[in-house]
């Protein structure tokens, strides 16, 4: 019976690493090919430690799939899409309260409170089906 309740954890913080490292890699992707759009050649990415657990947080979409497949892929894309604002607006406020938030869309006419960005829709919707296949095909 042990066995039964570790095998989920288990794969749980597996899934936790994993998607905290895919998250880091298309930060510094996405980060490093606008550059490129600002002609900088440098193509320098860049993320935070802060952004690890964050993006390790996608995990939890595993457990949810279940309840949402049977829904077509644009409807999913907008549910993920929706949960990737909300976790980005709570840790975004949350890390701004401590002074140590990694971004701010202050600049952006698009913003919500410096950490939400609405104009990066298309983004998240995208990146919520990306986690969901890469969830699907882990162990």
């Amino acid at each position: 019976m042990k066995k039964d309740i570790i095998t989920p954890i288990k794969n749980l913080s597996k899934n936790y690493v994993r998607c905290g490292v895919l998250g880091w890699c298309i930060e510094i992707l996405f980060t490093s090919l606008t550059q490129g759009v600002k002609k900088n050649r440098t193509l320098t990415g860049r993320t935070s430690i802060f952004m690890f657990p964050i993006y390790g947080a996608a995990c939890l979409l595993s457990p949810l799939y279940p309840l949402i497949k049977r829904f077509s892929w644009p409807v999913r894309g907008i549910f993920y899409m929706n949960l990737i604002y909300l976790t980005e607006y709570l840790s975004g406020r949350f890390l701004m309260k401590k002074n140590c938030c990694p971004w701010d869309y202050s600049s952006s006419p698009l913003n919500y409170k410096k950490v939400i960005r609405l104009d990066f829709a298309p983004y998240w919707f995208a990146t919520g089906l990306l986690y969901e296949k890469f969830l699907q095909k882990t162990p």
